[in-house]
């Protein structure tokens, strides 16, 4: 036999308030490979801290302790834990089974750790509880199993990467006698294979049952004798293992074994994880809804404002929309539009009369508001054709008698549903034909006044008693000409032709510029209240995955003492932040899009128009959060101490 464990002076102390108290004081000991040793003695004697050193739970505060030759002074947390996955088999009074998982994956444990593909792992962990007398038990979770049959569990999961080591704390002290005595014959058969077996006992009984006893006393070692010569150790079988992965591939197998393990973890506290989730659902709900209302308003906007014409400017005669006197004031005449028409920023120019007159079909006689326009009026507005045509091309030189109507009006002058192409309309003694029938502009939808169209030289020459006086003038920029620009200019011409300034100009593209910028101001403040809800709620994942930490420290001593690196223990409790925010921000998206559905979407009275955009940013939002607001937690459980979790109650 050789020398597998060496400790040499090794002292531990721990700090007690203002006192230090010496758990170990200098010991001196050799196991050999292929012993049965038992290692016995009182509570408070120094027997688990010797074992927790031993099984690199713990390091010395002095001395040296050498596995194989190897000093573990001095390595690091990952380190220690390679140390643990490749040497060492832990046995655990309490089981430490976890009661999310079957019995087969609870063994297959130290495998995830060990890089193992999930193949093997299986295979494995039904082979080592088959031959442990739990084939039938694979599937069954540990409250599903009796107290010996939880102690096998634990057995074959101390075997599952080799087990060359088994450390056993008081494998019996939960059992009954006979499940006792079943457990210390199976860890006899794995002496005699050639594992070396370690038990930690107060009980001198089953202390006896070992070959070598070493009975420890106030942290020094009172006795070391050896009961009966130890059986001759056969070769241990070696475990297949597979290459070293790159650093990628090797985050890669940790995340895919990491993300079923958190589900688990999640379904088994469905209720802390909904209730965790739920700030996430509002808080993206909100943000979705409120971008969305923000983006059906700016559309709706500047769908009204295009109705009144793109790059359109409108003069008026009056000082503003309050003059009291603009009726009165007759400088707007037609020349001013064939002025207009010639400057190069002009594209177009069309005047506008108006008056009212007694509108009567065969059907009806109704009071109109009668427009007199340029056939360019429409197309300058924005105005769209449902049906029919324009004012045919020579209508203005000849006085044409010709109407369009808007669809209001035209229901109006011929309720029985006949179509009004080409019927005749008398407005008040003259007659016009209709030639078409446009859509009433959102933005006059609140006018109940029925508007018709027609020459504006029949409305000043047959309607008004050859008027000169315009009612309007509108003004279509041309393309690629900034319309202030081009407002400027149009003022600098007027006045110097009126004289004075007797009229003024609606832009529509500054207002538009202006309700679009309006929009954009208000949804932005909104959306600041909605991302402070989504905030309030990443701070609710925080807490609530600190109290998960706090609740699962046992957990992560196990996860540590089998293996877990640090970054596996942080990749899990990532894993279940990430995945609560981004399931919260899918159900949030949901609740948005159903909000969006029962108030119309983009055509209702709150208009909301969700975009892929939109729920990609939520999406990543929330996964966003989940990373930030989830590392405080998960660096937190990755730095636990193993010794001191797996001994929290």
């Amino acid at each position: 036999m050789s020398a597998l464990l060496e400790l040499s002076g090794v002292t531990r102390s721990y700090r007690n308030g203002d006192e230090t108290v010496t758990a170990l004081a200098g010991i001196d000991l050799i196991i050999e490979a292929g012993e049965l040793v038992a290692i016995v003695g009182t509570s408070g004697s120094g027997k688990s801290t010797l074992m927790n050193i031993l099984g690199c739970l713990d390091q010395p505060s002095s001395g040296d302790y050498r596995i194989g030759g190897r000093s573990v002074s001095g390595l690091s947390a990952n380190e220690l834990a390679s140390m643990r996955r490749e040497n060492f088999g832990f046995i655990f009074q309490r089981y430490h089974l976890l009661p999310s998982m079957t019995a087969a994956d609870n063994v297959a444990m130290p495998a995830v750790y060990a890089g193992t593909d999930g193949a093997t792992r299986a295979a494995r962990a039904g082979q080592l509880l088959q031959r442990l007398g739990l084939g039938e038990r694979v599937g069954h979770r540990p409250g599903q199993l009796s107290g010996g049959q939880q102690q096998r569990v634990s057995i074959a999961r101390a075997l599952m990467n080799g087990g060359r080591i088994i450390l056993a704390d008081e494998p019996t002290g939960a059992l009954d006698s006979a499940s006792g005595e079943t457990v210390l014959e199976v860890l006899r058969e794995l002496h005699t294979e050639g594992h070396t077996v370690i038990i930690v006992t107060h009980d001198m009984q089953v202390a006896e049952k070992a070959d070598r006893i070493i009975e420890i006393r106030d942290g020094r070692v009172l006795a070391d004798r050896r009961v009966r010569e130890t059986v001759r150790e056969t070769p241990l079988p070696d475990i297949a293992t597979s290459e070293t992965p790159s650093w990628f591939s090797g985050l890669v197998a940790r995340f895919s074994d990491a993300f079923p393990m958190a589900l688990r973890s999640m379904a088994a506290q469905r209720t802390r994880t909904f209730l965790t989730m739920f700030g996430i659902v509002i808080g993206i709900a909100a943000v979705v809804a409120v971008v969305g209302m923000g983006e059906g308003s700016r559309r709706r906007v500047l769908a009204q404002i295009s109705e009144l014409g793109a790059s359109t400017l409108t003069i008026f005669p009056g000082r503003g929309w309050t003059d009291e006197k603009a009726g009165s004031i007759t400088s707007l005449v037609l020349s001013d539009a064939s002025v207009l028409s010639a400057q190069p920023y002009v594209a177009g120019v069309t005047p506008l009369v108006t008056t009212t007159a007694r509108a009567r079909s065969d059907q009806t006689s109704l009071n109109a508001t009668i427009n007199g326009v340029g056939a360019e009026y429409f197309a300058i507005n924005g105005i769209r054709f449902v049906s029919g045509h324009n004012f045919p091309q020579d209508s203005m030189e000849r006085r044409g008698q010709y109407a369009i109507l808007d669809d209001r009006t035209a229901s109006a002058l011929f309720p029985r549903g006949d179509a009004p192409i080409g019927k005749i309309v008398m407005l008040d003694r003259m007659p016009v034909t209709v030639t078409g029938i446009v859509a009433r502009p959102r933005s006059a939808a609140a006018d109940k006044s029925l508007q018709v169209y027609i020459p504006h030289t029949s409305a000043a020459g047959r309607l008004l008693a050859a008027s000169t006086s315009l009612a309007a003038l509108s003004v279509r920029v041309a393309e690629g000409r900034d319309t202030a620009v081009a407002e400027r200019a149009i003022v600098s011409l007027l006045e110097r032709r009126h004289g004075t300034k007797d009229f003024f100009v609606f832009n529509s593209d500054q207002m538009r510029r202006t309700m679009e910028s309006a929009s954009q101001t208000l949804a932005v403040l909104i959306s600041s209240v909605a991302v402070i809800s989504l905030v309030v709620g990443g701070v609710g994942v925080m807490n609530i995955m600190l109290v998960s930490v706090t609740e699962r420290t046992k957990e992560i001593g196990l996860r540590m003492a089998v293996g877990a690196r640090r970054l596996d223990i942080m990749l899990q409790f990532l894993i279940e932040a990430i995945v609560i925010c981004v399931a919260g921000s899918l159900v949030g998206v949901g609740l948005a899009l159903a909000l969006a559905a029962l108030l119309g979407g983009a055509e209702g009275e709150m208009p909301m128009v969700i975009s892929v955009h939109a729920i990609l940013g939520a999406c990543a939002s929330a996964f966003l959060i989940g990373l930030l607001f989830g590392f405080l937690p998960a660096r937190g459980a990755s730095r636990l101490d193993p010794v001191d979790a797996l001994s929290r109650e």
